[in-house]
């Protein structure tokens, strides 16, 4: 299986936007409906759209199974929740739930590795739900240590979004 890694083209938005929620559907039952319907609209907004976003998907055979987010250094990668941080921010990670376990978030993580190093970056940052065990386990596998200051509780309902980060 090759997976191509390119930049999303802007009649993929929607189609990139409904594969996220296909992938974090699988979250709905384990979170509050209010904080499932917090973190639909945060991975269903135009976020990516700012300036200097890379939006990337990850294509098998012409099909979109995955997308990622990779946002620079020193934007509001989280509409205010979280200070403009020095370094990349990995957000909106997804694939497919039919296509997981085959490599493509690992590809996708890596691209945005190697972009932000070819940026100029010797660190790079995701956040997180904690309820995600998945992807934390994924990020801990590459090296992504915990930041608990950058932690925050978008829904006041107990659930915090981790904050991790990684030299390159």
């Amino acid at each position: 299986m090759t997976i191509i890694i390119r930049n999303a083209k802007e009649e993929e938005l929607l189609e990139i936007r409904k594969l996220r929620i296909a992938a974090y559907e699988d979250h709905m039952t384990a979170i509050p409906e209010e904080h499932w319907k917090a973190l639909k609209k945060a991975i269903s907004s135009e976020a990516d759209q700012q300036p200097g976003v890379d939006l990337l998907v990850a294509e098998v055979n012409g099909d979109i199974l995955g997308s990622v987010a990779l946002f620079p250094a020193k934007t509001d990668a989280y509409e205010g929740y979280v200070d403009e941080l020095d370094y990349p921010e990995i957000r909106v990670l997804a694939v497919i739930p039919q296509a997981r376990g085959k490599g493509i978030a690992s590809a996708l993580i890596e691209e945005c590795m190697q972009r932000a190093k070819a940026k100029g970056y010797s660190e790079i940052g995701l956040h997180t739900g904690d309820f995600m065990k998945d992807a934390i386990a994924l990020y801990e596998h590459y090296g992504f240590e915990r930041l608990p200051e950058h932690d925050f509780e978008p829904a006041n309902d107990g659930i915090i979004v981790k904050a991790f980060r990684r030299s390159i």
